[in-house]
C-alpha cells in the first residue's frame, strides 16, 4: 500500500479535523501519499482529490467543522455512482479509502467495502447513533454546548418565573437530549425512544412551581414524535386549560459549531491513527471506534446492520432527579 485517500461526510462535527489531521500525519509516518478528497462522496465521484502534506494539516487540530468540506451525495447511493468512485480511486491510483463520518456515510463505506475495496471507516458524529461505538468524534462537544445553553437559559427562566422547551439535535436518536438534561438538571426530557404523552409535562411543570422551583426547563430531542415545534402548539391550544405559557428554544446546527473541546480532540487523533494503521495491517472494512475505554474495530456490515439503543436506565435516571 502506497497511497490513501481520506474524506469527511455527511454532518460535520467538531473534531473531524483533529481526524483527517492524525489520518494524514500517520499515512505519511508510515511512508504513504495521504489525498484529500473534498466535498464528500460528490467530491469522490467528481474527482476533487489533493495530495495533503504535515503542513497541509497543521493548525487544524483546534478547529470545528471540516477543512474537506461535506455534502449529501444522492448519485453516490447508486451502484452507478459506486462505479464511479471506483474508477476515480484507481485513476488516482489510491490503494484505500478512509471515511470519516455517520450512519450514512458508513453505509457508503460498506458499499465500497462490499465491492472489493479497502476501506476503513472513522466513527464520527454527534448524534452518538453508530452501532458499536460507545462514543463518537463530536459529542462531547456537542453536548457541552447544549449543556451551557441549557445554563443560560435557567438563568433567564427563573428571573421571570417561566416554563422552557429545549430542542437538541440527535436525528432519531435521544442521547444527546438525555444527556443533556441529566446533566442540565431538566424538569423532563423527552427522547424519541421512549412516547410520551404531552400531559405528563404539564403534568411535571405544575409540579416543579408545586415545588417552589422558581423555574421549568424540559429538553427535547429533535426527532421525538413530540418535538418542541409539536409541544408548543399543543400548549398554545390548552394554555387556559393548563394555567401557563410556554419559551421554546431550538438549539439546531449551533450544536455542530465552535472548536472541539479536548476530550473530541484526543478521541478524533486516536480514531483517526488507528484507521491508518488498521489499513496497513490489511484489517479493512471495518470502522474504527470507542469501545469499553478501549480503541477498537468492527465490522461494517455490523454496524449498518443494526441500530443502536439507548440505555433506557438512564432515562429513568433523568425522571427520578426531576
Amino acid at each position: 500500500m502506497k497511497r490513501i485517500g481520506v474524506l469527511t461526510s455527511g454532518g460535520d462535527a467538531p473534531g473531524m479535523n483533529a481526524a483527517v489531521r492524525a489520518v494524514v500525519r500517520t499515512g505519511i509516518h508510515y511512508g504513504l501519499e495521504v489525498f484529500g478528497i473534498y466535498q464528500g462522496y460528490e467530491g469522490l465521484i467528481t474527482g476533487k482529490l489533493v495530495p495533503l502534506g504535515t503542513r497541509d494539516v497543521g493548525g487544524i487540530l483546534q478547529r470545528g467543522g471540516t477543512i474537506l468540506g461535506s455534502a449529501r451525495c444522492e448519485e453516490f447511493k447508486t451502484e452507478h455512482g459506486q462505479q464511479k468512485a471506483l474508477r476515480i480511486l484507481n485513476q488516482y491510483d489510491i490503494d484505500g479509502l478512509v471515511v470519516i463520518g455517520g450512519n450514512g456515510s458508513q453505509r457508503g463505506s460498506f458499499a465500497l467495502s462490499k465491492m472489493g475495496y479497502p476501506v476503513v471507516g472513522v466513527s464520527s458524529t454527534i448524534d452518538n447513533d453508530l452501532y458499536g461505538a460507545d462514543v463518537t468524534i463530536g459529542v462531547d462537544t456537542a453536548l457541552n454546548i447544549a449543556l451551557e445553553a441549557i445554563d443560560r437559559l435557567k438563568t433567564t427562566a427563573s428571573s421571570h418565573q417561566r416554563a422552557f422547551l429545549v430542542e437538541v439535535m440527535g436525528r432519531e436518536h435521544g442521547y444527546l437530549a438525555l444527556m443533556a438534561g441529566i446533566s442540565g438538571g431538566a424538569e423532563a426530557v423527552v427522547i424519541p425512544e421512549v412516547e410520551i404523552d404531552p400531559e405528563e409535562i404539564g403534568t411535571v411543570i405544575h409540579e416543579a412551581y408545586e415545588k417552589g422551583k422558581g423555574h421549568a426547563l424540559v429538553v427535547v430531542a429533535e426527532g421525538a414524535t413530540y418535538n418542541a415545534t409539536r409541544l408548543m402548539e399543543y400548549f398554545k391550544q390548552h394554555e387556559e386549560r393548563l394555567g401557563f405559557s410556554l419559551r421554546s428554544t431550538i438549539l439546531g446546527h449551533v450544536q455542530r459549531g465552535g472548536n472541539p473541546v479536548a476530550s473530541d480532540r484526543i478521541l478524533a487523533t486516536r480514531l483517526g491513527a488507528a484507521a491508518v494503521e488498521n489499513m496497513i495491517n490489511n484489517n479493512v472494512g471495518v470502522m474504527t471506534a470507542m469501545r469499553k475505554g478501549d480503541i477498537s474495530t468492527i465490522s461494517l456490515d455490523e454496524v449498518v446492520a443494526n441500530k443502536k439503543v439507548i440505555d433506557l436506565e438512564l432515562f429513568r435516571l433523568a425522571k427520578i432527579l426531576d
